[in-house]
């Protein structure tokens, strides 16, 4: 089949279902691997096939889909033999039949040493090698080595057609926090890719409202769906949607612009008998884009405290605090009126400071916004919740009017706790950001993204350039560790010079020659210069602090020009010592 010349005649390209779900279902063949059946048992594969090609499929896909996580593996030998022994299947089911062979290609894990451009292109490789010159890159995360692979599969052999698809939840995020529609309209403005499009995760009712509004760049649209949603029968996860109403919400991605059709899990022959039935009583159609969404009425617009000031050239004061370890109110909520008597600009909340846990600072900062009309700045980690657990939260602190949030990797949870405090990391920094700035489209009012900057790390070129990635995706402004050393104060002068974003400079007071000492050994990201905590030695509380207030003061005047604010840190519920630092810095 000469699929450009299909498609440009503007007739549907019906694709096949789930080989999974097909083989699945066989005797003794639930946890087997789909895709060792090419050499354990390629009859079986062979016969699930030619079944999607009766119902009416014109081109089907080698069962090929997880060698990608094979090739990173390093088990690339084994790969190679079960993609050869696919693709031989394949064109064994459609000899004789004018039908395509897709060659499948499944999504890459990320942090392995076979990064994913180098997976992808080496079985692109391997399937010209055995003649294919179809393909498909599907169920994808992210658009990570897509670029990269496209390039390479054209230069290699242009007549390639490259369908590249994409697996976006029904709330238009991919597993790792991507807006599908930037994937979709990035991915299709690359001139390499002939069609661009989803499958899994959604069925086709909610794809239909993925693809609203994007823009195809003149590019083929593909659409997979799951068979509606799973649920678990017996020991058995099975879909329930029926063919019927499969083929109907595929009419309409077809009356949408939809020119490739197929299935993903749950789908099976019955579906695609079902969808090319009713696709063959269609007229023939040209490329056409999704119809664009409707904006709805926006609602006025709220002020950001924080933002607002910072933008107007106003310096600005932020205290964090750290939130209580119970549920005793009353003390956090004297130390927060205290600072605001002291006329400080933001209240900024930790979140399970050292991974201990503590009051939610996004909690705390809602009550502190709504009770008291405090500007808040709570920290978010990505460390304790995962994509569905973040963008929850996201949406309850803008329904809230918190309009700031401060991202943190989060420090590691304690090594004797592991067994039962479980890290959940969807996130890092980076994708965090890049991830509130995709949710910022779809709210009537977005966040201002903060970030940390570690001042005192070892190699601060390293942190510059994570700032800058940073920025790159979304961050406005940082935070910095706190300048107790004269190699933090050059670090901020260097990020003064090289970053775009504002900068809060960060003051810690060093309350003891104990404190110092601790925080040198035992806090991570802090450094606090031997000639500082010499001159705490031999002090009682009453002259440490005095003295706390002198340097922090002096710190604070130091890095003034180098900064946009001020970032101060309260030891050990010491507001009043943060309150004197605060009030001789407004005189």
């Amino acid at each position: 089949m000469n699929i450009r010349k299909h498609l440009q005649d503007g007739l549907p390209l019906v694709l096949d279902g789930a080989m999974g779900t097909l083989f699945a279902a066989l005797p003794r063949q639930s946890e087997a691997a789909c895709e060792s059946a090419n050499l354990d048992a390629p009859q079986q594969i062979l016969a699930i096939h030619k079944a999607y090609l009766q119902a009416g499929a014109n081109a089907i896909q080698t069962n090929t889909f997880s060698l990608s996580a094979a090739v990173c593996q390093g088990r690339a030998e084994e790969a190679q033999r079960l993609l050869a022994a696919g693709c031989q299947l394949a064109k064994e089911a459609v000899s004789g039949m004018d039908a395509a062979i897709f060659a499948d290609i499944g999504p890459a894990p990320l942090g392995m040493r076979v990064t994913p451009a180098q997976a992808f292109i080496q079985q692109m490789d391997w399937f010209l090698q055995e003649g294919l010159t179809c393909f498909l890159l599907e169920t994808l995360p992210s658009d990570e080595g897509i670029a990269e692979a496209a390039a390479h599969l054209k230069a290699q052999c242009p007549e390639a057609f490259l369908l590249v698809s994409y697996a976006v939840r029904p709330e238009g995020f991919t597993r790792e926090g991507i807006s599908g529609k930037g994937l979709l309209e990035r991915t299709a403005a690359l001139p390499p890719v002939d069609a661009v499009g989803l499958n899994c995760v959604s069925g086709p009712h909610h794809m239909l409202s993925l693809l609203k509004g994007v823009n195809l760049n003149g590019k083929y649209l593909s659409v997979m769906p799951n068979a509606g949603y799973p649920t678990v029968v017996g020991r058995r996860t099975v879909y329930q949607g029926t063919p019927e109403y499969f083929a109907e919400r595929m009419v309409q991605l077809r009356t949408a612009g939809a020119s490739i059709l197929g299935g993903c899990c749950g789908t099976t022959p019955e579906h695609i008998a079902a969808t090319a039935k009713a696709l063959q009583e269609m007229p023939a159609m040209a490329v056409t884009e999704m119809d664009a969404q409707k904006p709805e009425n926006q609602p006025a617009s709220h002020p950001n405290p924080i933002w607002d000031k910072l933008e107007a050239g106003q310096r600005i004061i932020a205290v964090e605090l750290d939130p209580p370890a119970d549920d005793r109110i009353d003390p956090f909520l004297s130390d927060v009126q205290t600072l605001m008597d002291a006329h400080v600009d933001a209240i900024t909340i930790a979140d399970c400071p050292i991974a201990r846990p503590r009051a939610d600072s996004s909690l705390l900062a809602c009550k502190l916004k709504r009770e008291l009309g405090m500007a808040v700045l709570p920290h978010m980690t990505c460390r304790d919740r995962n994509l569905n657990a973040t963008k929850a939260l996201l949406l309850g602190l803008a329904m809230e009017g918190v309009r700031n949030v401060l991202i943190v990797t989060g420090d590691p949870v304690p090594t004797e706790e592991r067994s039962a405090v479980k890290s959940v990391f969807n996130f890092n920094s980076r994708k965090l950001a890049a991830y509130i700035t995709e949710l910022n489209s779809q709210l009537a009012h977005p966040f201002r993204i903060f970030a940390a900057l570690n001042l005192n790390a070892v190699n601060f070129r390293v942190q510059l350039d994570l700032a800058k990635e940073k920025e790159a995706c979304g961050v406005s402004g940082f935070l910095t560790q706190p300048v107790l050393s004269k190699e933090a104060l050059e670090n901020l002068k260097l990020a003064r010079q090289e970053l775009k974003g504002k900068i809060l400079g960060g003051v810690f007071p060093i309350v003891s020659y104990r404190n110092a000492c601790f925080l040198n050994n035992e806090i991570a990201g802090m450094r606090v210069a031997p000639e500082i905590a010499e001159r705490y030695k031999g002090l009682e509380r009453d002259e440490a602090e005095k003295l706390a207030a002198r340097i922090s003061v002096q710190i604070a005047r130091e890095i003034e020009s180098y900064t946009d604010g001020w970032y101060l840190m309260t030891p050990f519920r010491r507001v009043g010592l943060i309150r004197e630092i605060v009030e001789t810095l407004k005189n």
